[in-house]
């Protein structure tokens, strides 16, 4: 979201208001900005609503409390907080909802190079060779690139210097991680069948 402008008519401190309403307000500022983003929204920006003196984490911790039991909830992902519906309504909204695009839709073999790719990073082609035993398809990249969820890294410092692959902030929210550390360890990988990424 990240916007350098501010909005000269936006009370942050809302004086007049008891202390109680004003908390208020700024949790209610905080969730209509969430709820308008397409992307997870980082402190700062949303420090930019309420407020010199108040805690951006706790009023998005007593949003969050205020949302118990509903089909939503704040996530913390990639760098920032969004809205995003509860797992348990999954197979409803697929039921039901028109959310075609929004899908990843994403192969077996798909996932597990993007998941080489998030532990390996940056990577070359030549290095996701290594660990699957076969050439990973232009196309391939080509689509996990137009989908955002990886994007170009530094050079390898090699012959050649071919281009590397990295995973993106897109990456993140799309499987609702807020950083890479947030990635399951390699032994969980094992036990999942997904042993080629434990190279």
């Amino acid at each position: 979201m990240a916007k350098d402008r501010s909005d000269p008519e936006l009370d942050r401190e809302l004086p007049d208001l008891p202390p109680e309403l004003r908390w208020r307000e700024w949790m209610r500022r905080i969730e209509a900005v969430l709820f308008a983003s397409a992307s997870p929204v980082p402190r700062d920006d949303l420090a930019r609503v309420v407020g010199q003196g108040a805690s951006v984490d706790l009023l998005v911790e007593d949003l969050a409390a205020d949302l118990e039991g509903r089909a939503f909830e704040i996530a913390q992902v990639a760098g920032g907080w969004m809205f995003r519906t509860r797992a348990i309504y999954a197979p409803a909204i697929r039921a039901a909802a028109d959310i075609g695009d929004q899908l990843l839709d994403l192969s077996e073999f798909d996932v597990a190079v993007l998941a080489a790719i998030a532990y390996h990073q940056p990577i070359t082609r030549e290095g996701l060779k290594d660990i699957f035993g076969k050439e990973i398809s232009r196309d391939l990249i080509g689509r996990l690139h137009a989908r955002d969820l990886i994007g170009t890294g530094p050079r390898s410092p090699r012959r050649g210097a071919p281009y590397t692959f990295v995973t993106t902030e897109q990456f993140l929210a799309a499987f609702g991680l807020e950083s890479l550390r947030d990635l399951p360890d390699r032994e969980q990988l094992v036990d999942a069948g997904l042993s080629h990424m434990s190279k």
